[in-house]
């Protein structure tokens, strides 16, 4: 841990980085043995690439891709992916001053969801907020990212009222037309609508206890161990996914299930 220290503080020299957090599992004290190190580097355009390229170089012994800003695509951003002394560091580049504006849609009530690379239910817009909710900050000099961290600790009510009612009308509309492959046997497309449903559901059970949830992995596990959630909702949720197939019998009892799973968490949430 000494060392993604120092690497965290060495980084606030480059110019552009305002602040550097410990992110994922590492932050959350959810990880393995084996996790990587995931560090945000919170920045302010215009960043010096160049200058993290010489720092990566040095610090792993050996040239290492650093990407521009937007290199992996519209949400993760871009960065690079670092192995020092046996160790993975992954540098995450986020812009903050987009952190600050969608913290204020949060506030507001507003989110967004994005296309992402590696995230199938789409990048939920506060989860840069609650990346720095949640984050534990390494490095930050001018003390911007803990005043940011001390505001975004409050859960908004406006967004966890409206992502409660999302909620409320999208799972039935997408369980409901779901039931429009059954006849085909469409298991590709009644797996997706069921996917989205139950990420719709983790995403409710998350706001009905005003907590964040940053993406898809273990947030249904998670979701779970909420209060709000059925004691089973986690086995349920999971269960949906292991017997769809071509058959249209078997079809219809998955979304039944589903059905019933949506009922349960939906009439326990709150407006």
């Amino acid at each position: 841990m000494d060392q993604v220290v120092e690497v965290a503080n060495r980084l606030t020299e480059v110019s552009g980085i305002v602040g550097v957090c410990l992110g994922g599992s590492r932050a959350r004290g959810t990880h393995r043995p084996d996790s990587d190190f995931d560090l945000d580097l919170y920045y302010r355009p215009p960043l010096d690439t160049a200058a993290l390229r010489r720092l990566a170089a040095e610090v792993t012994g050996g040239p290492v891709e650093v990407t521009e800003p937007g290199g992996w695509g519209p949400w993760v951003d871009g960065g690079g992916w670092l192995t020092v002394d046996g160790v993975h560091i992954d540098w995450i580049y986020r812009d903050l001053d987009r952190v600050h504006r969608i913290w204020q849609e949060c506030q507001a009530g507003r989110f967004e969801v994005g296309i992402q690379a590696g995230h199938p239910l789409g990048v939920y817009s506060h989860a840069y907020v609650g990346e720095v909710a949640l984050g534990r900050i390494l490095a930050d000099p001018h003390g911007e990212l803990a005043a940011l961290q001390e505001q975004t600790r409050s859960y908004p009510q406006p967004l966890r009222e409206t992502l409660v009612a999302s909620a409320r009308w999208e799972v039935p509309f997408t369980l409901s037309i779901a039931r429009k492959g059954v006849i085909r046997g469409d298991a590709f497309y009644i797996a997706g609508c069921l996917f989205r449903a139950v990420g719709l559901l983790v995403q409710a059970l998350h706001a009905e206890a005003r907590c964040w949830v940053l993406n898809e992995k273990g947030a249904v596990q998670a979701a779970g161990a909420l209060p709000s959630a059925p004691a089973d909702f986690s086995a349920r949720a999971h269960a949906l996914f292991g017997t769809v197939d071509t058959d249209p019998i078997t079809l219809t009892a998955v979304l039944d299930d589903a059905d019933r799973l949506a009922a349960d968490v939906l009439d326990n949430l709150t407006l």
